[in-house]
């Protein structure tokens, strides 16, 4: 379900957050259905939340990529495991995505996402 974005505290909770906001630590690749995802945990430079951020493309399908980045406790953020890791955004209340695949447009969202291509 998609949702209109909440008033920012934070330029991190913004969903065109440009990167260099953020601290980035690579967690592994979740390969789960033959995704190949990148899983990322990332702290904001300025509030210090942890994010959680996949990002997945298809190189055979163009407008394929696409991302999502959700607010994680510390201690999940400890001990993600990236085959864990689209699970435990479709679990948040809330998680920001964009990508080609949804021609540039970035937004907010709640529930399962569409990973394949």
């Amino acid at each position: 379900m998609e949702q209109s974005p909440p008033p920012s505290s934070c330029e991190c909770e913004r969903p065109e957050a440009r990167h260099d906001v953020f601290e980035h630590t690579f967690v592994g690749v979740d390969q789960t259905g033959g995704r190949y995802a990148d899983v990322s945990v990332e702290r904001c430079r300025s509030c210090g939340k942890d994010w959680l951020e996949y990002r997945v493309e298809y190189e055979a399908f163009s407008r394929s990529g696409r991302w999502a980045r959700g607010i994680v406790s510390p201690e999940q953020a400890r001990s993600i495991k990236p085959e864990a890791a689209a699970d435990i955004l479709h679990g948040l209340n809330w998680y920001l995505y964009g990508g080609s695949y949804f021609d540039g447009a970035v937004g907010r969202k709640s529930g399962p996402m569409k990973w394949s291509p």
